[in-house]
C-alpha cells in the first residue's frame, strides 16, 4: 500500500506522515506532496518520497498519484475556491484508481449552519459522486486555532470573543492527524463519516483560565456583541469581509455548532484526547501576527 499525504509542508500533513511512520508505516510506502517540494527537502531525507501537487494546477496530480491507493485530501485554505480545488484531486484519484480516498472535513459538514460548512459539504458530496471509496475525517476545532489568543492574553490579559457560552471539543492537531494515520493504515473504515472532537468540551471562560496557566498571569474572558467583535477585528488590521468571517465563525460556536464530541476520536486513536491545558502550553511564547 502506497499512502499519499497531501499538504504536507502544511500545520496538519507532516503530522499525518509522522504518525504514519510512528505507527510502522515504510518510508517508502509514503508520499509527501505540497505545492512548493522544497519545503519537503527533511521528509526527504529520511526517505520519503517527495511531489508536486497543487490542487489548483490539475496537470500536477496525476503525475503525483502514479503508483499510488491511498490518499490523504488535506482540506485546502483557499476559502471560496476550494471545492473546485478539492474536485480536481478528487477526480483525479478516480482516474487514477485510487482504493481510498481520507478527506479532513468539518463538523456537520452537510446538515450544520455554519460559515465554514457549505465548502466541506459540497466537497463530500463530490467525493461521494465520484464513486472513490472513502472515509470522511469531519475534524472539530484545532487547539492551535487559539494560538493568537495565547499571544493576546499574554500581553493583555484578555480573551476578546463573540462565542458568547458556546462549548467547543477541541483537540490538538497531532490527535487528529493521528486518527488520519489510523484510518490511513487500517482497513475497514471505507464508507465511514467519522466526527471527530476532543474528549472534554469547554467554553471561553475555561479557554481564559488555561490560556492564564499557560502564560503564568491571570486572564479574563470579555463577551463581544458580533458588532463590537467585527469592530475590534478591524481596528486590529482585518478588512471588513475577513472580519466578518471570523465573526460569523464565533456565531457558529455561540449557536453550539461545534459543542458535540462522543469519544469516536479517542477511541479510534487509542488514547485520550490532549488537554486545553497541555494543547495550548507549546503556544506559549509563539509570535503571532494579526
Amino acid at each position: 500500500m502506497t499512502i499519499l499525504v497531501t499538504a504536507a509542508s502544511g500545520h496538519f500533513g507532516p503530522l499525518v506522515v509522522e504518525s504514519l511512520l510512528a505507527r510502522g508505516a515504510n518510508p517508502a510506502d509514503v508520499v509527501a506532496s505540497a505545492r512548493d517540494t522544497s519545503k519537503l527537502e527533511e521528509l526527504a531525507a529520511r526517505g520519503i518520497r517527495t511531489v508536486e501537487l497543487d490542487y489548483a494546477r490539475p496537470e500536477t496530480i496525476a503525475p503525483a498519484l502514479e503508483g499510488v491507493d491511498t490518499v490523504l485530501l488535506v482540506s485546502g485554505t483557499d476559502f471560496g475556491n476550494r471545492v473546485p480545488q478539492h474536485q480536481n484531486v478528487i477526480d483525479a484519484a478516480k482516474a487514477a484508481g485510487v482504493t481510498k480516498l481520507v478527506y479532513t472535513s468539518a463538523p456537520r459538514a452537510t446538515t450544520a449552519d455554519f460559515v465554514l460548512a457549505p465548502e466541506h459539504g459540497a466537497t463530500e458530496e463530490a467525493v461521494a459522486a465520484s464513486g472513490v471509496p472513502a472515509v470522511i475525517l469531519r475534524n472539530n476545532w484545532y487547539t492551535e486555532n487559539y494560538a493568537a489568543d495565547v499571544a493576546r492574553a499574554a500581553e493583555t490579559g484578555v480573551v476578546a470573543s463573540s462565542a458568547g457560552d458556546g462549548r467547543v471539543p477541541s483537540a490538538s492537531r497531532a490527535d487528529y492527524a493521528d486518527a488520519a494515520a489510523v484510518v490511513l493504515l487500517e482497513d475497514g473504515h471505507v464508507g465511514q463519516v467519522y466526527e471527530l472532537a476532543g474528549d472534554v468540551l469547554w467554553d471561553y471562560s475555561d479557554l481564559a483560565a488555561a490560556i492564564g496557566e499557560v502564560v503564568g498571569r491571570e486572564v479574563t474572558y470579555v463577551q463581544l456583541s458580533p458588532e463590537e467583535h467585527v469592530a475590534a477585528l478591524e481596528a486590529a488590521g482585518l478588512d471588513a469581509g475577513t472580519a466578518g468571517f471570523v465573526a460569523a465563525i464565533d456565531a457558529g460556536i455561540r449557536n453550539g455548532v461545534l459543542a458535540e464530541s462522543d469519544g469516536t476520536l479517542s477511541r479510534l486513536i487509542g488514547r485520550p484526547t490532549t488537554t486545553l491545558v497541555e494543547g495550548l502550553r507549546p503556544l506559549a511564547g509563539v509570535t503571532v501576527s494579526a
